[in-house]
């Protein structure tokens, strides 16, 4: 004979106040009154004989039964939500919202959207250029691909990919301002897209901390700063990844051979209810064919690496640099 269970409102009640620590904020997501949600848990506390929350202070406080009861609660609403979602959003059809960190979405995903739409032509895309965590919760994005440090709690997430920075620039530049060692770059526009720190490891690295540097440019993002760049507008830090196509279609110059790893990395996520869905999970599993193909990782990065040179050195800056800094930075 089958287990008598709780009845489900109860039960969506508790979890959602265990949730928030509040019978107020249960009720608003619940959208039901505050009493209500009081009175399904004393329904449901009635009903197992336990006490399941310590009403005493002003948040509510899970007793030992509660504690053990909420990880079952939860992960059964997670599996029927995420059931619901296979069985709602068909593999082969439907519309997918997907948020993409702007640069990533214009130098990489763009141009390779042809492969996906050719195996899935039913799924209609919506794509958002933003790197912004909080769409990984949001209703209206069904999976983001973020650049960061991964610290994001309660979702799906798995890391894409790594990434190296190097120095870029128009060949339009390159030809009237030659750039042939790192000290030339002082008498360049230096673009960043971010509060410098980029820049400041490349420069460590290259041991050009003491550079005199020129007129300076701040943008919101990459794609801002990399789009500066193949106008001419100055010297940009490239990566791996959205660089590479235009490396190696000329659009782009990397005047040197040194990369630094960058801080952060790229990584796929999604609300953990829509993981399993499968719109979601042909896109996800795309991306990575992509990368393990070699059309995203091997491929640019050779690339990249075919189109970097070793900088010419003058001898006055090879003296200067023998004094200054003995040991050579690490080349990649």
């Amino acid at each position: 004979m089958a287990n008598r269970l709780p009845p489900l409102n109860p039960l969506r009640a508790f979890e959602a106040a265990a949730r928030h620590g509040s019978l107020t904020r249960a009720a608003t997501e619940l959208n039901v009154t505050h009493g209500a949600i009081s009175h399904q848990i004393k329904a449901l506390e009635s009903s197992l004989d336990v006490r399941l929350f310590d009403r005493s202070g002003h948040r509510l406080r899970l007793t030992a039964h509660g504690a053990e009861l909420l990880p079952a609660v939860s992960t059964a609403f997670e599996n029927i939500a995420a059931a619901t979602a296979r069985m709602t959003r068909p593999t082969s059809s439907g519309t997918l919202s997907v948020s993409c960190v702007p640069a990533l979405l214009s130098f990489w995903l763009i141009p390779r959207l042809g492969s996906f739409i050719a195996q899935f032509p039913d799924i209609r895309l919506q794509m958002d250029a933003s790197n912004d965590p909080q769409g990984i919760r949001s209703t209206e994005i069904d999976v983001a691909i973020l650049y960061g440090d991964g610290n994001w709690p309660d979702c799906w997430l798995r890391r894409w990919t790594h990434l190296d920075l190097f120095p870029v620039v128009s060949p339009t530049l390159m030809n009237t301002r030659p750039i042939r060692t790192v000290r030339d770059l002082g008498s360049h526009v230096m673009l960043h897209a971010d509060d410098g720190r980029e820049w400041q490891t490349w420069l460590a690295a290259a041991d050009a901390l003491d550079l005199a540097r020129g007129p300076q440019h701040h943008f919101s993002d990459a794609r801002l700063g990399i789009e500066a760049a193949m106008h001419g507008h100055g010297v940009a830090l490239g990566d791996t990844m959205t660089a590479a196509g235009l490396l190696a279609k000329g659009q782009l110059v990397a005047p040197f051979n040194l990369a630094v790893p960058a801080a952060d990395a790229f990584y796929v996520a999604c609300r953990n209810d829509l993981r399993a869905a499968p719109i979601v999970s042909v896109f996800i599993d795309w991306l990575f064919a992509q990368l393990e193909e070699g059309d995203a990782r091997a491929e640019p990065q050779a690339s990249a690496r075919r189109t970097l040179r070793r900088p010419q050195v003058s001898p006055d800056d090879a003296r200067a640099k023998r004094k200054s800094a003995p040991r050579a930075p690490k080349i990649r």
